[in-house]
């Protein structure tokens, strides 16, 4: 059995993370989920959220949304439809964005109100700023 996870985590436009590491904690559609070395293989669909992996005892963290994740026992392969490290953040545009999907949500917007649209838009936000907020 591995010690280690090979990660890779790519979008459409990039490889965003390639590294071993320890641990990695992943939004998966029906909620978290963790892997270790050794882990059993799946394939599932990926939610909003952030992916936190660990190499050591430095935990990092990446703002994702949509996509799918293949976990081997030495391997975790994420192909997201976006990954954000903190840095790469715009916090006044996630801002921006969290506040417009609360108005449309409240009913105080004049458009037509796509509710799974504008809570994953919110969705979205929240955990951008969460990411941003972990500043490094």
């Amino acid at each position: 059995m591995a010690d280690r996870l090979q990660l890779e985590i790519a979008t459409p436009t990039r490889l965003a993370v390639s590294e071993a590491v320890d641990e990695v904690v992943a939004p998966g559609i029906q909620g978290y989920f963790g892997v270790l070395p050794g882990h059993a293989p799946f394939l599932t669909t990926l939610g909003i959220g952030e992916v936190m992996y660990r190499a050591g005892r430095e935990e990092r963290f990446l703002a994702v949304a949509g996509g799918f994740a293949e976990v081997r026992n030495d391997k975790v392969i994420v192909l997201a439809d976006t990954a954000e490290r903190p840095d790469e953040i715009d916090r006044a545009r996630a801002e921006r964005a969290k506040e417009r999907a609360e108005r449309r949500l409240s009913g105080r917007s004049q458009d037509e109100i796509d509710y799974t649209r504008a809570s994953a838009a919110l969705a979205r936000a929240l955990t951008r700023l969460q990411t941003a907020s972990r500043g490094h």
